[in-house]
């Protein structure tokens, strides 16, 4: 599993790679924000939630890539999460994320660090061309899932495993003259998941070690070419007796100046984590697309 995993970020690396050395349209040709955001697994999307939109601006028949870095802080904790993506002809998307996660003063000095390799293959629709029929653009996803820490602190909460994968099939719906004549954007995600705490805390528990179907929403309005407004809603397990976990939302303001770059504000409500309960904070994250 580890090789495998390895293996596949080697490849996202070199796709990422091919992409930057494109040349100047390596960015590709798709409207600016329409590749979304790295959302905090990697993926392409919101910052919690994964789109079917491919990551990038490829079209049909071109490549793009990206970098991005992310950080949410609340009163007890930090994550740090960064990674790179690439979408190819806007059909496949290959990611790789590493999160960071500072245990605060629940147990001083030490962070829980986890991997995360994603892959995304649009099935059906397109979000852009589509503007004239109902049905939204639809992709599968897999998010392959490796806990760096698992006997530091998840085995001694109950939690059952270190790694996992996780399937999810998202739609997203485009509509370029939706509320009040702006682009509009709808999401709606299943994942099918028996992670605790994104898999930071490991995955099943005494509770429960079995996978179950959850939501995730977003919605999305663009105030002007450059300038998105939003939120976002991830439905959560609750495995582990020791700790309650709650449901994941946040609110989001997205600056998009051009296809090289952008960037994501945000305030997060994140529930009970750990010991820590009513947990909430800022959320920032940047993204350079090539």
């Amino acid at each position: 599993m580890t090789r495998r995993i390895r293996r596949i970020a080697a490849m996202t690396a070199l796709w990422l790679a091919a992409a930057c050395l494109g040349g100047a349209q390596a960015s590709g040709s798709r409207l600016p924000a329409t590749g979304g955001a790295s959302q905090i697994e990697g993926a392409g999307g919101g910052g919690l939630v994964p789109w079917a939109l491919i990551t990038g601006y490829g079209s049909r028949d071109e490549m793009a890539g990206n970098a991005f870095y992310t950080r949410v802080q609340s009163q007890g904790f930090w994550l740090e999460s960064a990674g790179a993506a690439v979408g190819i002809h806007d059909r496949l998307e290959l990611s790789f994320a590493r999160q960071r996660f500072d245990l605060g003063s629940t147990v001083p000095g030490e962070r829980i660090s986890q991997d995360i390799v994603g892959l995304k293959w649009r099935i059906y629709g397109d979000a852009l061309a589509d503007q004239d029929r109902p049905w939204p653009q639809l992709a599968v996803g897999l998010m392959a899932k490796r806990n760096r820490d698992f006997a530091l602190v998840p085995r001694s909460l109950g939690a059952r495993s270190g790694r996992d994968i996780e399937p999810y099939m998202a739609a997203t719906k485009l509509w370029l003259a939706g509320l009040g004549g702006r682009t509009t954007l709808l999401n709606t995600t299943l994942r099918y998941t028996r992670a605790n705490q994104l898999g930071i805390l490991g995955f099943g528990g005494d509770k429960s070690n079995q996978r179950r179907l959850r939501l995730e929403g977003s919605a999305a309005v663009f105030l002007t070419d450059a300038l998105i407004v939003g939120l976002e809603y991830r439905q959560k397990n609750d495995n582990l007796s020791v700790f309650r976990e709650s449901r994941f939302a946040d609110a989001f303001v997205a600056w998009v100046p051009n296809r090289r770059f952008s960037l994501v504000a945000a305030h997060t409500e994140l529930g009970n984590i750990a010991d820590k309960p009513g947990q909430r904070g800022p959320y920032v994250s940047a993204k350079l697309d090539f």
